[in-house]
């Protein structure tokens, strides 16, 4: 006789975790659908600086945040590992490019980072959105540089690289973002068309004390200089973190010791009056 065996009721049950985190991931997504719905969202910028000329800013970074029901900004962190897998993300894609391009225009001596998944590249209205503000202001390509994160970049690097191709010749640079973080094989480095290597904020971060980080960032430059990439260091926040990094080559810091990210910075409504006042002497 075959010997009982009682049925084992956790089956397919859900752990008190992993409900939590699911409902967690729902009211997230909610959250964003309704920021991008009613238009709840907004860029902050954070300058990029030229190393050991720390007043002189390379270029800007377009960070999206959105606004929840209470009034609360949330910053990406916060918010894109949940939708970026989801259509939802590419729509937030389109709402932070948009914003970008817009600013660009309003600016006319800016430069401006705006952060992309390749997921968008076949994203029909991601595309039109681009293809759109460069018909429309013929000097924003070359003030434009578009940031892939590593591991999106390696989700379909050939495609990736066919972007970047086309793109490239309209005067749009483009940015690695997030690099050491994920798995990069070395060998797509020749075949991408990066202007742009952004060094993880874990390899920066604190990197005065940790000799093995020194050991990794220097040789992370030495790729990015071996490309004709711009290196920059990300995450730069302690004064003896900057004279390393420095002392290691890097081009370009950015971090909360030079600027947090700022959705109403001074120095942008300077240029958009600058700008209004030419426009309307025109």
């Amino acid at each position: 006789m075959a010997k009982f065996r009682p049925i084992d009721l956790t089956l397919g049950a859900t752990s008190p975790l992993d409900a939590a985190v699911s409902n967690r991931d729902r009211n997230t997504l909610s959250m964003v659908a309704d920021a991008v719905k009613h238009n709840q969202t907004l860029l902050a910028f954070q300058p990029v600086v030229v190393a050991g000329e720390h007043s002189r800013v390379g270029f800007y970074e377009g960070l999206i945040r959105v606004i929840d029901d209470t009034g609360r900004i949330i910053p990406a962190k916060d918010f894109m590992p949940v939708v970026e897998r989801a259509e939802l993300g590419r729509e937030i894609d389109c709402v932070a490019l948009h914003m970008g391009m817009r600013t660009l225009h309003e600016n006319p001596s800016m430069r401006l980072s705006i952060n992309m998944s390749a997921r968008s590249i076949g994203y029909q209205r991601w595309m039109q959105t681009l293809n759109r503000w460069l018909k429309k202001d013929t000097t924003i390509g070359e003030r434009l540089i578009l940031e892939i994160t590593e591991s999106s970049a390696m989700d379909q690097p050939e495609l990736v690289v066919d972007f970047m191709d086309r793109l490239s010749g309209r005067g749009v640079c483009f940015a690695l973002d997030d690099f050491g973080s994920g798995y990069t094989a070395l060998r797509y480095l020749k075949d991408f068309f990066f202007d742009i290597l952004k060094i993880d904020a874990q390899f920066c971060h604190g990197i005065a004390d940790d000799a093995d980080m020194q050991v990794l960032t220097r040789a992370m430059a030495q790729i990015g200089r071996h490309f004709d990439m711009l290196v920059v260091a990300e995450g730069v926040e302690r004064a003896q973190d900057v004279a390393v990094l420095c002392d290691l080559g890097v081009d370009c810091m950015q971090g909360y010791y030079f600027s947090p990210p700022q959705v109403r910075p001074s120095w942008l409504f300077s240029e958009r009056k600058k700008a209004q006042r030419t426009s309307a002497r025109a």
